[in-house]
């Protein structure tokens, strides 16, 4: 019983860091519109992250994503492609993805939900991953509630072959699971990121985003 108030403390604690940091993304994102590719002190580190591509590749490119952003879902959906057919698939840059929850308890949920596949499934996470964002509804309604026990349920017995459904429900509090996202908001927290999505390729912010060429010509420039 005390490990799992214990356990429930944590997730809460996690989810008003969450709120406060969320407020504070959304207080400036009206300043960002002319923004600027900014250095970091160092790239983002990517140990116990879920990784695309080759891991030893002198490029990494770092997504901090929120599964309830509709902006992610865009550029999951427009750029990653792009990125994944050019550097990823062939092993010039590794990928990888950290949980920036920045819409409370859904991205709280689904980010658990990701690090449950990645913990016991992890050859299926990016179809997990990939499906998860096809399932965020519309960007007109995306306030809405979507992010549900069932729903990342639905999503994960669509992608792994025989989940022991009772077992994921199980883990989605596990205190590795909650670790997980912890050191995914620290990461958040170290690098100031205030909005998603944010492309770091490298120790280098990308001004924008969306913009392939702008990553494109970042990439060229750190393979030189």
């Amino acid at each position: 019983m005390k490990k799992k108030k214990s356990r429930m403390l944590v997730v809460y604690t996690l989810v008003v860091i969450v709120l406060f940091g969320g407020i504070f993304a959304l207080n400036q994102a009206g300043n960002n519109g002319n923004a600027e590719e900014r250095r970091l002190a160092e790239a983002p580190a990517i140990e116990g992250q879920p990784i695309a591509g080759d891991p030893n590749a002198g490029v990494s490119i770092v997504e901090f994503g929120d599964y309830k952003c509709p902006s992610c879902k865009i550029w999951e959906e427009q750029i990653k492609p792009q990125l994944q057919q050019d550097y990823l698939d062939t092993g010039v840059a590794s990928f990888a993805y950290v949980n920036t929850m920045f819409h409370g308890e859904e991205s709280i949920l689904a980010g658990q939900a990701s690090e449950v596949i990645l913990m016991n499934h992890p050859e299926q996470f990016w179809d997990f991953h990939k499906a998860l964002f096809a399932e965020q509804p519309a960007q007109v309604n995306h306030d809405e509630l979507w992010v549900t026990q069932d729903k990342v349920l639905e999503v994960a017995e669509a992608t792994v072959p025989d989940l022991d459904a009772q077992q994921f429900q199980t883990d989605l509090r596990a205190n590795e699971v909650v670790d997980k996202l912890m050191k995914d908001q620290e990461l958040v927290d170290t690098y100031d990121i205030q909005q998603t999505p944010t492309i770091v390729v490298n120790d280098r912010v990308i001004a924008n985003p969306f913009d392939m060429d702008e990553i494109r010509q970042v990439i060229e420039q750190e393979l030189e």
